[in-house]
């Protein structure tokens, strides 16, 4: 009881109220500063400059491009899973449950304010109702084209999707391609139509269904680098803008372009199964290739399933032991060396652009403004108090920017 009293009496001491006063003010200042620092976090990450941002910087090209060959890898066994073994013969419903699985993951997402904001300034309603119908064509008549045609006349096709995106992107946004890149898609392209030369199989309607994919997937290509990179769009933003109308467009399509008999269909779980598993693989498509798309160009995410084509043809070579011919090989390395020389060129060209830019964002140093008179070389520092200048460095043009960029550094 002694102690008990004397305890008391110790915390009524006026320092020890202080003390502990002077902590809980503290521990309120730490609380508040945590608070402001989780809703900064907040705001980047729901604002769209913000969300773009984080976008650029946790998936750059390579992770982007390597994410969607992964995916794009797997999504072909899968689909060919489902519509042969599976035995789902529609395509153009294939596709409608892909899109319908994206966008409840992504309303999921939204419910949970996980998903990024659309930017501050607005886009037109014209280019995403473009953009999400042309969305619907590209990939419903892709997957019809993969019904009725072989993989090799598929690839074929594909080839003419690099020359119409350089067309059009020279029209709408006079973009132009040098020489030295021409000819490595040039290159590119004929070891593709050598590699798959052996495996041209194609039916009448499905040649015709595949003429009339060319145009709108070079557009979707165009319009999905575009919006990312010119108005700050991020991938899953743009998703969740255009899906709806995407889906629109593709159940008006299932009529014209899908076999009756889907009430037939055999919906037991393990068929279920597989269609959703490559419904979440689609989803996982879309949203690696809107990055893709956001991180480089359309021609270089064209470039990039063309290498894939080859990877996985060398890859029944020396993996499984399938032999498609001394021709096809050769072709298909062909197509890896232009690759190779393409990505060299982009690089380039992306190193010298990001030099440029940040020497245009760099200040002007204390230095070089006070050595404002510049003439033939002779570089005047004035001395102090207001006497005479002194000439120095005469002559040494190049180490001017050395100075500057000390005086940055330190």
């Amino acid at each position: 009881m002694l102690c008990s009293r004397k305890m008391f009496n110790f915390l009524l001491r006026k320092d020890i109220r202080k003390i502990l006063k002077r902590k809980d003010s503290d521990a309120g200042e730490r609380g508040r500063a945590l608070e402001d620092l989780r809703a900064s976090i907040f705001n980047e990450l729901r604002s769209s400059e913000g969300a773009r941002r984080q976008q650029q910087r946790l998936c750059g090209p390579a992770a982007a491009l390597t994410f969607n060959f992964v995916v794009a890898v797997g999504i072909i066994f899968m689909n060919k899973l489902v519509l042969k073994n599976v035995g789902f013969h529609f395509p153009i419903l294939l596709t409608f449950i892909h899109y319908l699985v994206s966008w409840i993951l992504m309303a999921i997402l939204n419910a949970f304010s996980i998903l990024p904001a659309s930017p501050s300034k607005p886009t037109r309603s014209s280019t995403l109702f473009a953009l999400g119908f042309v969305m619907s064509l590209s990939t419903g008549l892709a997957n019809v084209s993969l019904k009725y045609n072989s993989v090799g006349f598929y690839q074929m096709s594909k080839i003419a999707v690099t020359p119409s995106i350089v067309l059009a992107e020279f029209i709408l946004y006079k973009k132009k391609v040098s020489v030295s890149k021409v000819l490595a898609l040039a290159v590119v392209s004929i070891g593709v139509a050598v590699a798959t030369v052996t495996d041209l199989q194609f039916h009448l309607f499905g040649a015709c269904v595949a003429l009339a994919w060319i145009i709108p997937s070079a557009v979707n290509k165009i319009l999905w680098s575009s919006l990312q990179q010119q108005e700050n769009w991020t991938a899953l933003a743009l998703m969740w803008k255009t899906t709806p109308i995407t889906l629109f467009f593709l159940v008006t399509l299932i009529p014209w372009l899908d076999p009756p008999g889907v009430l037939s269909f055999d919906w037991n779980f393990m068929n279920t199964s597989a269609i959703f598993m490559s419904a979440f693989l689609g989803f996982l498509l879309q949203w690696s290739g809107a990055l893709a798309l956001g991180a480089t160009s359309a021609v270089s995410h064209v470039v990039l399933g063309q290498f894939k084509t080859c990877v996985i043809l060398l890859g029944n070579y020396y993996i499984f032991g399938s032999n498609p011919g001394t021709t096809s090989i050769c072709g298909a390395f062909t197509a890896i060396a232009g690759m190779t020389v393409y990505t060299y060129l982009n690089l380039k060209v992306q190193s010298t652009k990001a030099s440029s830019r940040q020497a245009s964002l760099l200040p002007k140093s204390k230095l070089s403004k006070e050595n404002s008179s510049v003439h033939d070389g002779t570089y005047a520092i004035p001395s102090p108090r207001g006497a005479p200048s002194v000439d120095v460095l005469r002559g040494l043009d190049i180490v001017s920017p050395w100075i500057e960029h000390c005086t940055y550094e330190f």
